[in-house]
């Protein structure tokens, strides 16, 4: 679905500029793009460098097991069908925790292996379970408490004060994330119901 809305974003725009008789622009405008989203990547692995840095210092100094300590019990009743010494449990810990940090490109491979994992204790591989539908939600509405990432944007882009969206990221990641269990829990016990789990 999202490639066919990109599809009539760009043919649209180049039809547009067609009937303007202004194609030059089209080509100026995604040469411009191109350059720009190399500068932003570039960019950002020295922001991502560094934090994965921090975070393998955290690691080592035992930071990231006490979090992911404090994190078991809520994790183990948001999964309640994924038993506690399951692989599985290990890769959603360290993705929950990779999101908490505002490291969104580190995360995602804890969360394909945990999602690897999960397909294993999945009933029925042809439908996602109702624990792959609950990662899918927190990992969509990404509780954090540092917005690494966006911070190194707005530090590339020459921001006053690169931080003082902390505390409107916590609150909005905070209230989707309240939301996106709330949501889950509703469908899973409507689930439940009808399957007489």
């Amino acid at each position: 679905m999202v490639n066919y809305i990109w599809m009539f974003m760009i043919a649209s725009g180049v039809v547009a500029a067609a009937l303007q008789g202004r194609l030059d622009l089209v080509t100026s405008a995604a040469l411009k793009g191109a350059k720009e989203g190399v500068a932003v990547c570039i960019g950002l692995i020295s922001i991502l460098v560094f934090w994965m840095g921090m975070m393998r210092i955290a690691q080592d100094a035992g930071l990231l097991e006490k979090l992911a300590r404090l994190l078991r019990p809520l994790v183990r009743v948001l999964f309640p069908s994924v038993p506690p010494d399951h692989p599985a449990m290990g890769y959603i810990l360290s993705n929950m925790t990779a999101n908490l940090f505002g490291l969104g490109n580190a995360a995602t491979p804890m969360g394909i292996k945990a999602m690897e994992e999960l397909q294993k204790l999945n009933p029925n591989p042809k439908t996602a379970s109702p624990a792959m539908c609950t990662l899918l939600a927190l990992n969509t509405s990404g509780f954090t408490l540092i917005p690494a990432t966006i911070i190194g944007i707005r530090m590339k882009y020459g921001s006053v004060d690169p931080t003082e969206i902390i505390g409107t990221t916590l609150f909005a990641t905070g209230c989707a994330t309240l939301t996106a269990i709330l949501v889950d829990r509703l469908y899973r016990s409507q689930w439940e119901k009808r399957s007489g789990h």
